[in-house]
């Protein structure tokens, strides 16, 4: 097979594998393993299995706590993104408490997810994920496409300042190259940012479900502002470098567009609340949904399923199959409809229980603690995922065609972002375009365009929140009861894709909560119809492209493939090479793979 060729051709008589390993992946923690068995004659991956090692419990020792300490305890899920807990929680509790907070607190609360798209994205595409294409890792991988990409001019080198695309790889070398360094410094700025409307990074001392406890005053907002348009002005040099970037790839590779590739199963919770249309009310919740800023959406090969909150919510199932946690086939119901009337399923978050079952890793039946989020679409349980975050919720953005604020506009195949003058340069217009693959570069260059886009819906929020505050209305918390009875979800996006909480009370307490971030819809084993993960699904089968051999093999594209999910910070990696061991194959090394 070659690398242009269908990457789910089967393969014909006897092929040799080798088993390769890459464990840890880590973002803090060591948790993430990718395990895979790859042919180097016909150079392909033929079989990925994506592993955790870590399990944490939260939704074990969250019973029988007060609810309003839900968004504290859940902020310290993660060490990176807990502000996005604690938003999602708060969200959850105001709907379970039946409560609207005073719409600057709203404004304050997407200000402060605004900035923490900008710090995270930043940090990660250019301080992490750049060093995959830099130029120190570029030679030792493909030094042939290093020496084309000395040779080729950067087509926007008028914007972005490099003239070859040789020169953009050697700005991204950790702490030597030039764009490597600019990019630590703003994100300093990004995180001052949010500071100032959350109070700490990254677990908000200032949120609270009902509001926010930021004073707000109109120093606080220029204070912001003056941050963000030095964003904005770095980030019109951001878009223009990574599109000659990941376009260059596309050219010195052919067939690089198969590198991660999978099918178009994109998933999107929605973000950024609009105050003047979100009661949190769950009866009204497929109205308000509608209104967020990022349109929550499903997209089904290309095509926009749904952009209902209520369905999306409905679908979600919890599945077991390679993971180790007994089943709760037998145990509690806590919801059996929703407010609406709707039946909930067993396997919904708000009926689940968490059994865990310590056991060996068997790569052959049981081998993470991730379960298996899936959506039921009254058919297929399909194993959708975030596309790292941005890919999904510009593509379903796009699609829904419901966003205009000026700054950005959803055309129904596009989003155009507009950025105002700053300092050094005039007004500038991107065009974020739907594009043909869900893939790596694709999911890398989204990356790229949500920064701007997050940083263009942070002008409209200051600007309302202004608004607000020159008229008066300074209030941003509003006051609740809890109740003895009651249920909440939550939905927005973390960083990296999708984030619901969900929560019963009984007796003024905790019954059953389940927040589940993105990085269980990416990193899922196996379900039990055998169908993969994202991860598993988009390594398997792709192409290799590094040009070293067996024994000096790093296995670059598939960590490009694995980090253009932002599985959390890859802060280390360490490979291992099963001392060649060979396996002899006499099918399809594809065919078993329940791809969905």
């Amino acid at each position: 097979m070659t690398a242009t060729q269908d990457r789910r051709d089967p393969t014909a008589g006897k092929t040799e594998l080798v088993d390769m390993a890459w464990d840890p992946i880590t973002r803090i923690v060591g948790s993430l393993g990718i395990y895979t068995k790859i042919d180097f004659k016909q150079r392909i991956v033929a079989e990925c299995k994506s592993t955790s090692s870590i399990f944490r419990g939260y939704s074990i020792f969250m019973k029988g706590k007060d609810p309003r300490d839900a968004h504290f305890i859940t902020s310290r899920i993660c060490g990176i993104c807990g502000d996005n807990h604690a938003t999602c929680s708060c969200y959850a509790q105001n709907m379970a408490y039946g409560v609207k907070p005073p719409h600057l607190g709203e404004w304050i609360v997407n200000l402060g997810e605004a900035a923490e798209y900008m710090f995270d994205h930043n940090i990660f595409q250019e301080n992490l994920v750049g060093v995959d294409y830099c130029e120190k890792m570029v030679a030792e991988t493909n030094p042939g496409v290093l020496e084309m990409a000395n040779r080729t001019e950067s087509p926007h080198a008028g914007e972005h300042g490099y003239r070859t695309i040789g020169d953009i790889m050697r700005s991204l070398n950790p702490f030597t190259g030039e764009f490597y360094r600019e990019a630590l410094q703003v994100s300093r700025m990004t995180r001052e940012m949010f500071c100032l409307m959350e109070g700490r990074h990254v677990h908000p001392s200032t949120l609270y479900p009902g509001g926010v406890g930021t004073v707000a005053t109109i120093q606080l907002m220029t204070d912001y502002l003056s941050r963000l348009m030095r964003y904005v002005e770095f980030m019109k040099k951001v878009v223009p470098m990574h599109d000659d970037l990941f376009d260059f790839f596309y050219q010195a590779l052919p067939g690089y567009e198969q590198v991660g590739n999978r099918r178009i199963l994109l998933a999107c919770w929605g973000s950024f609340q609009d105050p003047e249309h979100c009661n949190f009310k769950y009866a009204d919740m497929t109205d308000w949904g509608r209104k967020m800023y990022v349109t929550p959406g499903i997209v089904v090969d290309g095509k926009l399923i749904t952009t209902d909150l209520v369905k999306i919510n409905l679908g979600i199932r919890i599945l077991l199959g390679s993971s180790y946690y007994d089943d709760w086939q037998d145990q509690e119901m806590f919801v059996t409809h929703d407010p609406l009337g709707n039946p909930v399923d067993r396997r919904h978050p708000w009926n689940q229980h968490t059994n865990p079952r310590p056991q060996k890793r068997d790569l052959d039946d049981k081998y993470s603690w991730v379960m298996s989020p899936r959506w039921f679409d009254g058919k297929d349980y399909l194993a959708l995922d975030t596309g790292g975050g941005p890919l999904a919720r510009l593509w379903s953005t796009a699609l829904a065609g419901l966003v205009d604020i000026g700054y950005i506009r959803s055309t129904g195949s596009s989003v155009k972002i507009n950025l105002p003058k700053t300092a050094l340069k005039g007004p500038v217009e991107f065009e974020w375009k739907i594009p043909q693959w869900s893939n790596t570069i694709e999911r890398n260059r989204a990356r790229t365009y949500f920064q701007a886009y997050a940083a263009a819906c942070a002008l409209h929020f200051a600007e309302k929140a202004l608004v607000e505050i020159r008229a008066g209305r300074t209030k941003t918390w509003e006051s609740f009861e809890v109740p003895d009875e009651g249920i909440g979800c939550g939905f927005t996006e973390a960083v990296r894709g999708v984030l619901s909480h969900h929560m019963v009370i009984r007796d003024g307490r905790i019954a059953n909560y389940h927040p589940y971030p993105p990085t269980p819809w990416n990193a899922n084993p196996r379900d039990s119809f055998g169908t993969p993960g994202p991860y598993e699904d988009a390594v398997q089968g792709q192409p290799i492209f590094e040009e070293n051999d067996r024994e000096n093999f790093k296995g670059i594209d598939i960590m490009r493939t694995v980090r253009s999910f932002d599985p959390c910070l890859p802060c280390g990696v360490h490979m291992y090479l099963g001392g060649g061991k060979k396996l002899e194959l006499l099918h399809s090394p594809t065919q078993s793979a329940g791809a969905s």
